[in-house]
């Protein structure tokens, strides 16, 4: 029996190319639905014409909250799956047969798409962004994530239906990875086109950027503290009662908290290690998820402390490059503290 998977879109003012993106995604599956984010342009009028089902809200509420409309809309009229790939031709609908066939492969698994194939299309400062993204992201995961912030992905309504989220515009992308990988669950991945065009980004480097790596640290903190007192317990996230979604509940109370946690990442790393260590002797297989990778918390310990150095090598560089000089500080500097832990791994 073929899975009922619908492509879900969220638009705002993407009225010069949400008609190309819906036709054609309706090359392959029946039913798309674009929600209209309080555009102020014909985004809706394009999107209903090509062929969408269309949800309007009136006024621009992020991608977080579209992403819950559309998970809901899935539940509500017993879709299998969902599709989300973004308005902007960023995106390449032609390939959702990737996804699809992933999926008839595994149909428990999160299917996203990997544009690090194709990397040097990248802009540099995106990309070492995602990189250490990528490093933390797949820490609370358990699991080696290729494509942390890539939007094209596939999710199972049987497990996307079971995880409350907190967060709010393209936080709740990186909650979803994080949670569905501390639950277990296996987070696959498919190569796409890496896609930059002149289209308008709605992502704000320092707000967003900033909200997803202050919900990240939070995350992490719990994660680990839990880890450091219980046995053999790589997987700690509970989609009932779990004290980090008891928190986002809370508008102010999540607010103090991340700020809590992201200024003192740096000696909480510290207490983690120790807790790591010592406990050890008293709690068998402690930090389960960190002891699998076989590679020792310092090694985490040190990538956490480099994180305002590297904020300096980039003022560095990028006062060398108005020079004129061609030099590559971050990257490398990414490339020696963050790396893959997984690689090689089991």
């Amino acid at each position: 029996m073929e899975s009922k998977i619908y492509v879900a879109i969220p638009a705002y003012n993407a009225s010069k190319t949400i008609g190309n993106v819906v036709s054609a995604a309706l090359k392959h599956v029946s039913t798309v639905i674009v929600i209209d984010d309080g555009s102020t342009d014909n985004t809706a009028i394009v999107a209903f014409e090509a062929g969408a089902g269309i949800i309007t809200l009136g006024k621009n509420k992020g991608k977080g909250n579209a992403l819950k409309i559309f998970f809901q809309k899935a539940i509500q009229e017993k879709f299998d799956a969902v599709i989300t790939l973004d308005a902007d031709g960023q995106h390449d609908p032609e390939e959702i047969p990737l996804f699809l066939y992933e999926h008839k492969l595994f149909p428990e698994s999160t299917i996203v798409g990997n544009r690090f194939r194709e990397k040097e299309k990248i802009p540099d400062a995106r990309y070492n962004a995602m990189r250490i993204a990528q490093f933390y992201i797949s820490l609370s995961a358990n699991q080696y994530l290729e494509d942390s912030q890539c939007g094209f992905r596939l999710y199972p309504v049987a497990i996307i239906k079971n995880i409350p989220l907190t967060t709010e515009r393209y936080v709740t992308e990186s909650e979803i990875l994080m949670k569905v990988g501390d639950m277990g669950k296996t987070i696959r991945f498919v190569d796409i086109k890496t896609i930059y065009n002149n289209s308008k980004s709605y992502l704000t480097p320092v707000y967003d950027v900033s909200s997803i790596a202050a919900y990240v640290i939070s995350y992490i903190h719990i994660k680990w503290f839990v880890e450091g007192l219980t046995p053999n317990n790589p997987y700690t996230y509970s989609t009932i009662g779990y004290i980090r979604d008891t928190l986002g509940e809370k508008k102010s109370l999540n607010m103090f908290f991340q700020t809590l946690t992201v200024f003192t990442a740096l000696p909480a790393s510290i207490f983690f290690y120790l807790e790591y260590s010592l406990l050890q002797f008293f709690i068998p297989y402690n930090f389960a998820s960190i002891r699998k990778l076989d590679c020792g918390f310092s090694r985490i310990v040190l990538a956490t402390q480099m994180l305002p150095i590297l904020l300096i090598v980039a003022l560095i560089e990028k006062c060398l490059k108005t020079t004129g000089c061609k030099i590559n500080l971050v990257s490398e500097t990414i490339k020696k503290f963050y790396p893959n832990l997984w690689k090689n791994k089991r």
